[in-house]
């Protein structure tokens, strides 16, 4: 495998499902203080004790620790959010919150004490609960104006210390999830499809809005989008099903369309037309996505789906489909397919002629704690380890396809609180932290066997990967 000689290498998390401190220095409340379940449940009236999330993994005071870790991995890069509640903490607010800035701050210098770039996600699953209760979260225009003032305050603050941006975290699953990606109150069976496309609309031109403000403050600065990638393949080869891959690719591609191409698709429209859904937009917000167009493109990518008349229903992720025959599963029901990766790198380089970066990939699994033989603790995770080594010869092999992938940082490099299931013991990272569903442990890190094998392959630049 060869990768270039700067591939930022790294890992990945959320503010919601890492930092904790839900309350603490100003923060205000956000959709997932409310969320103790994650997808699985609707929204309670008030924070819970059985949230995980209120507490998470305790990063915000342990960030430290976190860093020098990630540190001894290697990592180049590391991918986090900013909560914009720390920030604002009712999302509307005149002036931001000065504690909330300072501990970013904090976090930015202590990634580049040891020389990792910060990339930072804008809005990850984390809209103010403010936002959510009183103005219905994206479906409503002035949120548009709210970001604008949370991402001028923070490209001012930091555009010293971050050159890596994105402006909203899959931002395609707003379709799907609309609570967790577009902080919409109203339950989805209630939404019309005009609701859900306005709230798209109105997060694609807060989204070019921040590109063009970017570009203006931080002139070095690279932004990217942030989509949900899955392969779509026919069941069978049936024209019908190839159409129904088609329609389904153009549901996703439109998000990266949008970011890239800057105009509403021909495909769009016939199904906005053919559906009577109706959007508000200005010639003004047209020609803001027409002349603010991404740098990159990012995305996440865990499984592959199918599509056709026939089959069976898939589970365990945001966009429905059906399940492949040929494909082995996780235990929380996700198809794993490597070269899934290698095809969505050459389709999305195909289409977009971007830069690309893989923002998100890992494996969701039951670690278990055990005698490391020297006196500690660590996890024999070789499940974790072939799942993550088949995906990086993938990537490593659309590189020599032609392909310009900026990096890859692994979803969950320390273990966090699950966002679809808000559990802890599905894990993800490099690091095991002594925590569980019920709340109880010690906090305290554990390396596991995939924390030194990722560590190696960092140090030889994708070398030690075996094909």
């Amino acid at each position: 495998m060869k990768f270039p000689n700067d591939f930022l290498w790294g890992g990945a998390v959320a503010a919601n499902q890492c930092e904790g401190a839900y309350s603490e220095d100003g923060k205000g409340l956000d959709i997932q203080d409310v969320m103790p379940k994650g997808i699985l449940s609707g929204p309670t009236a008030e924070p819970t004790s059985d949230n995980l999330k209120l507490e998470a993994i305790d990063f915000y005071h342990r960030y430290p620790e976190d860093i020098k870790l990630f540190a001894q991995m290697g990592f180049k890069v590391f991918r986090t959010s900013i909560a914009w509640s720390r920030i604002y903490p009712n999302g509307d607010d005149a002036e931001p919150n000065e504690k909330g800035l300072a501990f970013y701050d904090r976090l930015f210098d202590e990634c580049h004490k040891y020389g990792i770039e910060p990339l930072v996600t804008i809005s990850h699953y984390e809209t103010p609960l403010h936002l959510a209760k009183a103005y219905n979260g994206w479906i409503n225009h002035d949120l548009i104006g709210f970001y604008e003032r949370y991402v001028r305050t923070i490209f001012k603050r930091y555009k010293d210390k971050v050159k890596y941006w994105l402006t909203f975290n899959e931002i395609n699953s707003v379709l799907h999830q609309p609570l967790l990606s577009g902080g919409i109150m109203t339950p989805r069976e209630e939404l019309s499809l005009s609701d859900l496309y306005q709230a798209c609309h109105h997060e694609l031109v807060a989204s070019a809005l921040a590109t063009k403000l970017a570009h203006e403050i931080m002139p070095d600065a690279k932004v990217g989008c942030m989509v949900l990638a899955m392969p779509v393949y026919p069941l069978t080869p049936a024209p019908d099903d190839m159409i129904a891959v088609m329609q389904a690719d153009h549901f996703n591609d439109f998000f990266g369309d949008m970011h890239v191409r800057g105009r509403y698709p021909g495909y769009m429209k016939r199904y906005f037309r053919e559906n009577g859904i109706t959007i508000e937009m200005t010639s003004e917000e047209e020609r803001l996505l027409r002349e603010n167009t991404v740098d990159f493109v990012s995305f996440s990518y865990y499984v592959s789906i199918c599509e056709g008349r026939d089959g069976e229903a898939g589970g365990g992720n945001l966009l429905g489909g059906k399940k492949n025959p040929y494909l082995k599963t996780s235990e929380w029901g996700w198809q794993i397919d490597p070269q899934g990766l290698r095809y969505t790198l050459n389709r999305f380089y195909d289409r977009w002629q971007k830069p690309l970066f893989i923002v998100e990939n890992g494996l969701g699994a039951r670690d278990v704690l055990v005698d490391d033989g020297r006196g500690g603790k660590t996890v024999e995770d070789d499940y974790r380890i072939a799942y993550l080594n088949n995906h990086l010869v993938q990537v490593g092999e659309a590189i020599a396809d032609g392909v310009p992938v900026m990096g890859y940082t692994t979803w969950g490099c320390i273990d966090l609180v699950s966002a679809s299931t808000a559990q802890m013991s599905k894990r993800y990272g490099f690091i095991y932290v002594d925590r569980n569903d019920d709340g109880t442990g010690t906090l305290a890190r554990y390396p596991k066997k995939s924390f030194y094998w990722y560590k190696d392959v960092i140090a030889s630049n994708g070398a030690a990967l075996k094909a």
